[in-house]
């Protein structure tokens, strides 16, 4: 099966670019007013123009009020929430979208309980615990995940070019989330990252 690809955190036209030209499947906004990465939806909507069909926009909030992710999705055309705080059930399921819900991985987090948590999550995207939210740039010990979930895995945390390949192979996620395993600076993209990080993952695909 095809891994999907996420690149996350754009902020450049020239990246938005360089994501769909190397075949990303979707494009992440960070909605977080607290990221270095963060975009407003406005500048956000700006840069959706430039995704053609059929390559999702993700939206990435964190802890955020109610009307202001209803905003968002006024302003753009988010396919896919993604929830990085502290969110329940209850809240990511009343925007009527699907949805993406994130956990922090740390030794004694139950993944199969908090699965179960999200009973009607799109999937649960898997990052490495730092302090703050999301962008950290560390792989966590891949061995934590349980061989089986009841949801589809999406898999973040410190993806490269030079790890991905790996991580395909070994713990066989739906989809990979890259976001400053791609940059040259935070919030700045490289071209020739992502074109390596995507031909890495094909590559994976191809050898299962």
């Amino acid at each position: 099966m095809k891994t999907r690809i996420k690149i996350c955190g754009l902020t450049r036209e020239a990246d938005v670019d360089a994501a769909v030209a190397a075949g990303a499947d979707a494009i992440g906004f960070v909605l977080y007013p607290l990221s270095p990465r963060y975009v407003t939806p406005q500048r956000a909507a700006v840069l959706a123009k430039r995704i053609p069909p059929f390559v999702d926009v993700v939206g990435l909030f964190v802890n955020e009020a109610p009307e202001v992710v209803r905003a968002a999705c006024d302003a753009l055309p988010i396919n896919v929430l993604q929830f990085h705080g502290d969110e329940d059930a209850e809240y990511c399921r009343q925007f009527s979208r699907p949805w993406l819900r994130a956990a922090r991985v740390r030794p004694g987090l139950d993944l199969v309980e908090f699965a179960r948590s999200f009973p009607d999550a799109r999937g649960l995207l898997l990052d490495a615990f730092v302090e703050g939210y999301g962008g950290g740039g560390h792989v966590f010990d891949w061995t934590l995940i349980p061989p089986t979930l009841p949801c589809y895995l999406v898999l973040s945390g410190g993806l490269t070019a030079d790890n991905v390949g790996d991580a395909v192979r070994r713990v066989r996620p739906v989809a990979v989330d890259v976001s400053s395993g791609v940059e040259m600076s935070k919030g700045i993209k490289d071209q020739a990252k992502i074109a390596a990080f995507v031909a890495a993952v094909r590559k994976a695909d191809e050898s299962i």
